[in-house]
C-alpha cells in the first residue's frame, strides 16, 4: 500500500484539442486519482498532475453545446444561475473540463485534493515548463 511518503508523482502533459469532453474527462480523472498506477491505494493522493492545454478546443457530441445548461449558486435565496454550456464556454474556456473532471473525482476532502493536481489552460501555452511534463497520450488508457 502507497502512503504520503512512498508516492511518486510525476507531471503529465494532455492536448484536449478536439477531444470528446465526457470521454477525456473520464481518463483525465483516472490519471488525478492514480487509478493508472499499479500501487493505487484509495485512500491516498497517489495520482499524478495532469496539465490539460487547448481546452477551449474541446468538442461536445449532438446538440449538447446549446442544451446542457450548468447550475450554480450565490447563497441567497433565488440565488441559482443557470447557464447554456455555450455560453459558458464563451465566458471561461476552461469551465467544461474543470466541472467534468470533478464530477468524477469523490466527493470528499481527498477528492477536492486530487483535483488541485489538475491544472487547465486554454491555450497551447502554460506555465508548468520547469516542471518538465511528459506528454501523454490518452488513447493509451482502454
Amino acid at each position: 500500500m502507497a502512503n504520503k511518503a512512498t508516492v511518486t508523482k510525476e507531471w503529465l502533459l494532455v492536448d484536449a484539442e478536439n477531444q470528446v469532453l465526457g470521454r477525456l474527462a473520464s481518463k483525465i480523472a483516472m490519471l488525478v486519482r492514480g487509478k493508472h498506477k499499479g500501487t493505487f491505494t484509495p485512500h491516498v493522493d497517489c495520482g499524478d498532475h495532469v496539465v490539460v492545454i487547448n481546452a477551449d478546443k474541446v468538442r461536445l457530441t449532438g446538440n449538447k453545446m446549446a442544451d446542457k445548461e450548468y447550475q450554480r449558486y450565490s447563497g441567497h435565496p433565488g440565488g441559482r444561475t443557470v447557464e447554456v454550456a455555450a455560453k459558458l464556454h464563451e465566458r471561461k474556456p476552461t469551465a467544461l473540463v474543470e466541472a467534468a473532471v470533478r464530477g468524477m473525482l469523490p466527493k470528499t476532502r481527498l477528492g477536492r485534493t486530487q483535483f488541485g493536481n489538475l491544472h487547465v489552460v486554454a491555450g497551447a501555452n502554460h506555465d508548468h515548463e520547469a516542471q518538465k511534463p511528459r506528454t501523454f497520450d490518452l488513447n493509451s488508457i482502454k
